[in-house]
């Protein structure tokens, strides 16, 4: 028995997902409406984004017309718990990197942000926060030149 894909049991997250691939490459052409595409050979400040818009709305449409002509396969339950541990973890070192400094942030985002995974330990989450931290610091605050202070005093 084939099942043939109607307005029931459509892939509607790819569908979405299709749309709006398309809508920001047609958006991302609009706004770069004024630039000069010019040619591979001699390139105008517009043919890298248009390009790269062209080539994310043809990705948009090959998606749409994927879950167009598909059905729809049933989804998990999403577990939001995870999701807001990440949104805490992330909000919390935009707060912190000011006020507390690079390193404790960083610390902050790695710590709470493994609490989103059930499996993970408490030896693996302190060696890579340890290791991810200094790295950060290192590349970030010294190599780069962040404008962010590493400690807190």
């Amino acid at each position: 028995m084939s099942m043939k894909p109607t307005a029931n049991n459509r892939d509607f997250p790819d569908i979405l997902a299709g749309g709006v691939l398309i809508f920001l490459g047609a958006l991302g052409l609009w706004a770069g409406r004024d630039l000069t595409y010019g040619s591979p050979a001699m390139m105008g400040p517009g043919f890298l984004p248009k390009s790269l818009c062209t080539i994310i709305a043809l990705i948009g449409a090959v998606v749409l017309i994927k879950a167009l002509s598909k059905p729809h396969e049933a989804l998990d339950a999403i577990n939001p718990k995870p999701l807001i541990i990440l949104v805490v973890a992330i909000a919390g070192f935009a707060f912190a990197a000011e006020r507390f400094g690079f390193v404790a942030a960083t610390i902050w985002l790695l710590v709470v942000g493994s609490l989103a995974d059930p499996e993970s330990r408490w030896r693996e989450i302190l060696i890579s926060t340890a290791v991810l931290t200094t790295l950060g610091a290192l590349l970030f605050v010294y190599g780069l030149g962040v404008q962010m202070p590493i400690w807190p005093f």
